[in-house]
């Protein structure tokens, strides 16, 4: 009896050995399928990387939608719209000016506008041109910019009855094609407009911040100038209105300095070779001794007004007695 229960029990512990060891294989297997499972699977993650990287690096586009459906993408900020600019034309006619169309009929040509002393004074694009390279050269300005600015003046002509020589010309002198010149007095732009002053002028064309605005001071400055040679009876005494000099008996030079680049913008429009540079005249020793016993106060005013940059602001010293007086463009 004793027999049979010692070989059940050592029956029994067999098993259990048996059955350890089973488990222990079993254990052993699994953790090495688990392992294997991983290694495969990280390795087609991998290779499945590398080809999706491949794809977006050819393909741009799938890049730019795998970003879209990601959640951790910012999302996106709108993009500033571009601004176009206004054709020309357009700024040189203030808002509210446009005249609504009439049904039925077609707008006309830009030309069938003009009167036949209109084209005339507009000029044609060769000159134009001429005008442009000789002004781009003269005072140093950039193609475009000279091209802007005198396309600005021509359009503008249009409408104040001037020559856009002129425009141009008081342009030259004023300012030397400098759109922010500012004077110590605050005259500014390229006509060197007093924008406090004019402030009714800008108020259809922006307001006082467009004085800077080359075609809004254009326009602002020919006006002016029209009403000045209207109300004095000529381009001369205009000009002396112009730049401030109506209370005083001369305007410092300024006048003909405006005329003479406006006798060579002439030369120049009208397909002549005109010098971009000018020497100032030399005045011998006997004729500095002659012009000191003379006391020639006009001379010296002169020779003053010869050797003034035409880039100078529109801000003249006439010397009345010891007693210097500013004068600014109105």
């Amino acid at each position: 009896m004793t027999s049979r229960m010692n070989g059940v029990n050592l029956s029994i512990t067999q098993l259990r050995a048996d059955l350890l060891s089973q488990a222990a294989a079993l254990a052993r297997k699994s953790g090495q399928i688990a392992v294997t499972t991983a290694h495969r699977t990280l390795l087609v993650s991998g290779v499945a990387a590398i080809t999706a990287l491949c794809m977006m690096f050819f393909n741009p586009t799938l890049a730019d939608r795998l970003k879209a459906l990601s959640p951790f993408t910012e999302p996106a900020k709108a993009q500033p719209v571009a601004v176009v600019a206004p054709h020309l034309s357009d700024l040189l006619n203030p808002p509210g000016m446009a005249k609504p169309a009439i049904a039925g009929t077609q707008t006309p040509a830009s030309s069938a506008l003009l009167t036949d002393d209109d084209l005339k004074r507009l000029g044609t694009t060769q000159q134009q041109q001429w005008v442009t390279n000789w002004l781009s050269k003269r005072y140093h300005v950039a193609g475009d910019a000279a091209d802007m600015v005198v396309s600005a003046s021509y359009l503008t002509a249009r409408d104040t009855k001037l020559d856009p020589l002129l425009i141009l010309a008081v342009m030259c002198i004023e300012s030397g094609l400098n759109p922010f010149a500012e004077s110590s007095v605050g005259a500014q732009g390229l006509m060197q407009v007093m924008s406090k002053i004019h402030r009714a002028r800008f108020e259809e064309l922006g307001g006082v911040k467009a004085a800077l605005n080359p075609v809004a001071n254009i326009r602002v400055g020919a006006m002016i100038l029209r009403d000045f040679v209207v109300r004095g009876g000529s381009v001369e005494a205009g000009l002396k209105l112009y730049v401030g000099a109506a209370a005083f008996d001369n305007d410092a030079g300024y006048g003909a300095k405006v005329m003479a680049e406006y006798h060579r913008l002439q030369a120049v429009a009208a397909g002549k070779s005109v010098p971009t540079t000018f020497a100032p005249p030399v005045l011998t020793t006997t004729a500095l001794k002659q012009h000191a016993i003379e006391g020639s106060d006009d001379i010296k005013a002169g020779q003053q007004a010869e050797k003034a940059e035409p880039a100078s602001a529109a801000v003249d010293t006439i010397q009345s007695g010891n007693k210097p007086t500013q004068l600014a463009a109105l």
